[in-house]
């Protein structure tokens, strides 16, 4: 079961999340932070799939800062639009939101992140600042934010063709965090999202692969070690 339900930071912002219950007893909880187009059918299906893991699952409306229902495609101007809001928003009260966020799912266990694009950078000030097991990060622009440090075990899946964050970007990530787990991939930006141009199914498959193994061991408890 899948649906919008309304939650509230700590500032008394409310706001909208797409919560997916697991099948079962959870094996813990997954944070999904959405890319510039809102929390739309593409997160939505990627917060269904991993409930369908085991996790509990979260999408937090990040946007709602700014206007409820905001849901975008990927088309250039709809890309405009995306970083236009995302501009607006304050990163402090980003924080607030993933917190609110992270408090609904502690209940299912262990939570790790996972964020894409804009997510992806802030899966891994998540990994900084908030109370979660473990993070991953897909295609974010993380050396914008290297002067915070994680505070738990972070895997990184980038594209070897993303014409937004050189492999210089990647390198500079790597020498700041070296004890992260890092993945490269011969794929664009937005690698993993189907209704993308840049859409890569093996590229994907392969992330998908690790970011379970990974969460198994960091939320289930697995003993194989990601790799």
């Amino acid at each position: 079961m899948a649906e919008f339900t309304t939650i509230m930071a700590r500032d008394g912002h409310e706001f909208q999340a797409y919560l997916a219950a697991s099948c079962g007893k959870p094996r813990g909880a997954v944070l999904v932070i959405q890319e510039i187009f809102g929390v739309n059918a593409h997160i939505r299906s990627v917060t269904e799939g991993f409930a369908a893991e085991g996790y509990t699952a979260i999408a937090p409306a990040l946007f709602d800062r700014i206007r409820r229902g905001i849901e975008l495609g990927y088309s250039p101007p709809e890309l405009e639009e995306g970083a236009g809001y995302m501009k607006q928003l304050k990163l402090e009260d980003t924080l607030k939101d993933l917190a609110a966020a992270v408090a609904v799912v502690r209940n299912s266990g262990r939570v790790g992140s996972v964020g894409y694009c804009w997510g992806g950078a802030m899966s891994y000030v998540a990994a900084s600042e908030l109370p979660i097991a473990c993070a991953v990060v897909y295609y974010g622009r993380v050396a914008n934010y290297l002067d915070r440090r994680p505070k738990c075990p972070v895997m990184y899946h980038f594209g070897t063709q993303d014409r937004s964050i050189p492999l210089s970007d990647v390198d500079k990530v790597q020498a700041a965090h070296p004890q992260g787990v890092f993945h490269q991939y011969e794929a664009g930006h937005g690698f993993n999202c189907e209704p993308r141009e840049t859409y890569n199914p093996q590229a994907a498959a392969l992330a998908r692969e690790r970011t379970l193994q990974f969460f198994a061991h960091y939320l289930a408890g697995a003993k194989q070690q990601p790799s």
